[in-house]
C-alpha cells in the first residue's frame, strides 16, 4: 500500500511539474508576442515620420525647382524680347536706307 502511494504521490509531483513548465512556457510567450507588437508598433511609426519627412522635403524641392523654372523662362522671354526689338531696329534701319537709295536712284 505504501508503494501504492509513493507511486500516487509520484505521479502527482510529476504532473504539477508539467503544469508549472507549461505555465512557464505560455508566460515567455505572451511577453514575446508582447515585445514584437511593441517593436511593430514602433517600427510603424518610425516608418511614418520618415515618409512625413521625406514628403516636405520633396514638396520644397520641387517648389525650389518650380522658382528657378519661372526665374529662367523669365530671363529667356526678356532676352528673347531684347532680340526682337534688336532685330526690328535693324530692319528698319535697313528699310529706310534701301528706300533712300531707290529714291536716289529714281531720281
Amino acid at each position: 500500500m505504501k508503494s501504492k502511494l509513493a507511486a500516487i504521490l509520484a505521479a502527482a509531483v510529476l504532473s504539477s511539474g508539467t503544469l508549472v513548465f507549461a505555465q512557464d512556457v505560455v508566460h515567455d510567450v505572451d511577453k514575446a508576442a508582447k515585445d514584437t507588437a511593441h517593436a511593430t508598433d514602433k517600427a510603424a511609426k518610425d516608418t511614418g515620420h520618415t515618409t512625413k519627412v521625406a514628403a516636405k522635403d520633396t514638396a520644397k524641392g520641387t517648389e525650389k525647382a518650380a522658382d528657378k523654372t519661372g526665374d529662367a523662362t523669365k530671363t529667356a522671354a526678356t532676352k528673347t524680347g531684347h532680340a526682337t526689338k534688336t532685330a526690328a531696329k535693324d530692319t528698319a534701319k535697313g528699310t529706310e536706307k534701301a528706300a533712300d537709295k531707290t529714291a536716289d536712284a529714281v531720281k
